[in-house]
């Protein structure tokens, strides 16, 4: 079963769509996330959220989070969730310009989370920020609209990235898919 903690994203019901192709999964708030034992979970996915991060003091949200950085299951943050994973794991977030279109992402690195697809895919934006590469990570995607379109946890099932593969028709629904594969196979990226 895979946890989608929902960060306020009205967009969250089609991350649900796309997981329960494959599994099952619940979903909670992340006001909610103290009442919950996450190791009872195959794998987390954090959502986006109507969160200017760049533009607040992040504290509240980086204390909220902080058990991403002893989680050791496969664990999937969307825009919001991207930035957030970043952040705790030293990133800064900046604003740039607003982008709300279709981007082509141009693959960087090998990465489990784009099994079948294209070098270059298109994916939907919703987003005005962006973070840098924090350390411990490898930039597995980038476009023109942002660098950081998709990062990598080098030796964790740790991924971010900051378009909305939930809102982008097949594509996005084949990286959700490969995430979900990899939480179901207890796959971690030493296996690959």
């Amino acid at each position: 079963m895979i946890l989608i903690i929902n960060c306020g994203s009205q967009k969250t019901v089609y991350i649900e769509q796309a997981v329960d192709l494959v599994c099952n999964f619940q979903t909670i708030g992340m006001l909610e996330l103290n009442s919950i034992d996450l190791n009872t979970f195959d794998g987390i996915i954090i959502s986006g959220a109507p969160i200017l991060i760049a533009d607040i003091n992040p504290d509240k949200y980086l204390e909220i989070f902080s058990w991403i950085k002893t989680y050791e299951k496969p664990l999937l943050g969307i825009c919001f969730g991207h930035q957030i994973i970043g952040m705790i794991n030293g990133a800064f977030a900046s604003r740039q310009k607003e982008d709300r279109d279709w981007q082509t992402i141009e693959q960087c690195n090998e990465s489990i989370l784009f099994k079948k697809l294209a070098n270059e895919f298109q994916m939907m934006e919703d987003h005005c920020e962006c973070i840098s590469i924090p350390r411990g990570f490898n930039l597995i995607a980038s476009s023109d609209s942002c660098v950081n379109e998709g990062m990598q946890h080098k030796t964790k099932s740790i991924f971010g990235v900051q378009f909305h593969p939930e809102v982008s028709g097949n594509h996005g629904f084949i990286l959700i898919e490969n995430f979900a594969n990899l939480c179901l196979n207890n796959f971690s990226l030493e296996n690959k």
